[in-house]
């Protein structure tokens, strides 16, 4: 059975349109440099399972799916001191991150805003919508991917 996940990113960093011009539309996701974060993507994340891609900061929404297509490994960014998200105490034989791949499912039409989301029946126990709430890996149940996707296909 699959899971569901919320990812986000910064778009002027990583954004699902780079995400879309990548070879194979697949990327790793490295660079997580929280703990709980890091322990969904190492020990929950599987093949196969769902992903909702969430651009941060600048007009926060929803905008599109991935799937994840390699499960858990190193994340070797963490090993390289001339990374933005290089850790001197991470190294090949003791890594201390790790990282997933994921490959573009769809762009949505248009973005779901955070606004939006707030407003959907259905979503108020979304983690996304917690105050407070900064992981940029987390768990979303079925029942609110669905709503999420459904309405995308609504509005599109």
């Amino acid at each position: 059975m699959a899971n569901y996940w919320l990812v986000k990113s910064e778009p002027g960093c990583y954004s699902i349109d780079t995400l879309a011009g990548e070879p194979n539309q697949t990327t790793s996701w490295d660079g997580v440099r929280n703990y709980q974060a890091r322990n969904f993507m190492r020990d929950a994340m599987k093949l196969g399972d769902k992903v909702l891609f969430y651009h941060s900061v600048t007009n926060p929404s929803v905008v599109g799916v991935c799937e994840v297509v390699r499960e858990s490994y190193p994340d070797h960014t963490a090993w390289n001191p001339e990374d933005d998200h290089f850790d001197p105490k991470s190294t090949e034989e003791k890594p201390r991150w790790f990282m997933v791949d994921v490959k573009l499912v769809e762009k949505f039409p248009r973005a779901l805003t955070l606004k939006e989301l707030r407003q959907i029946p259905g979503l108020e126990g979304m983690e996304l919508l917690r105050k407070g709430s900064r992981l940029s890996v987390m768990p979303v149940d079925k029942k609110e991917f669905d709503i999420i996707c459904n309405l995308a296909k609504e509005q599109a």
